[in-house]
């Protein structure tokens, strides 16, 4: 009797180990399911809508992601499991690199790429704004304009010395501004030299780029 009460006791122990098991598989399976379907759910969101939320997109990803990959220790034949999380990754990267590319700003035009060389990135818009440049830091902005200028003389085209010409016209205007609010004497007169440097460069170099476009022209 008392051995068929150990045999009894043995039974159910096992029982229950193997039901522990099978719950905690089951529960692998779910996690690795879940991860492939939010990948696939993913795709089907309007990439407007994901742009917004990107970053909550990405959080989520990783975290079901690193669910995924844990559960496959408690799936005892997880050849098919891992299949199917290695082919969501690829999935989800292909998709990232896409949203990526879309979400990317456009490149700035021609126009605005010699403006952000010119004066750094982002600091003269559409609107020709120069308020940013004031007494304390208009000496540091003509230095960065004639020596990018200078660096760059032979490979301007006509039309790029004509926005240059434009641009210097207008730091030259906000410079009468910043005269009156407390522009250095020493300033001042550093800025004069950058001046006397600009003038012929900008006449010489605009004429031989008007000389050459005028040769391919007749090529």
């Amino acid at each position: 009797m008392k051995n068929i009460k150990i045999a009894t006791g043995i039974a159910l122990l096992v029982l229950g180990m193997t039901s522990c098991k099978d719950e905690k598989q089951e529960k692998a399976q779910k996690t690795v399911e879940s991860y492939v379907i939010y990948v696939d759910s993913v795709k089907n969101v309007a990439a407007t809508d994901l742009k917004d939320n990107w970053k909550s997109v990405e959080a989520e990803y990783d975290r079901r992601s690193q669910e995924a990959e844990a559960a496959l220790a408690d799936i005892k034949d997880n050849a098919a499991a891992t299949e199917k999380v290695n082919a969501s990754k690829i999935k989800y990267e292909e998709f990232k690199n896409e949203m990526t590319a879309q979400f990317a700003p456009p490149a700035p035009s021609p126009k605005q790429q010699l403006r952000d060389a010119l004066f750094g990135a982002g600091k003269i818009g559409d609107d020709m704004s120069f308020n940013w440049v004031n007494a304390q830091n208009i000496h540091s902005v003509y230095q960065q304009f004639v020596h990018t200028v200078e660096n760059n003389k032979d490979k301007y085209s006509r039309e790029d010395w004509d926005e240059i010409k434009l641009m210097y016209e207008a730091l030259d205007s906000r410079k009468n501004t910043v005269e009156k609010e407390g522009l250095s004497a020493e300033d001042n007169r550093k800025i004069a030299g950058l001046k006397i440097k600009f003038a012929p460069m900008y006449t010489v170099n605009r004429m031989g780029a008007k000389s050459e476009e005028n040769k391919d022209a007749k090529k």
